[in-house]
């Protein structure tokens, strides 16, 4: 099971809205291969960046209102946040680099 933090409906707003590091959101589902491939590598990036960010997931199968709010219509998903607003969203397997950019971005 992956070691990055898993965030809900109820959690969402103090886990990703209320951070005061920049937030990447996983939007991911159990049956999906690329989310699945994408785990390790954010489990990497969390590893590195440390500090200065988090990531955390989101089951669209069971936040289902999450994904409707922010409009996930493919997975994976991720949107990063700052300061409580979605500043970029990455939708799709993504190679490494591109989402060690987008969190440089947002530092």
């Amino acid at each position: 099971m992956s070691s990055l933090n898993q965030t809900n409906t109820a959690d969402f707003e103090t886990d990703v809205l209320n951070a005061t590091v920049p937030v990447i959101v996983d939007f991911w589902a159990e049956w999906c291969g690329p989310c699945r491939a994408l785990g390790p590598l954010l489990e990497e990036i969390a590893a590195e960046v440390g500090e200065k960010a988090k990531i955390v997931k989101v089951n669209v199968d069971e936040n289902g209102d999450l994904a409707n709010k922010y409009g996930i219509r493919g997975i994976p998903t991720m949107i990063f946040f700052k300061d409580g607003q979605a500043a970029k969203t990455l939708v799709g397997l993504q190679p490494k680099q591109e989402i060690l950019k987008s969190i440089e971005e947002l530092a």
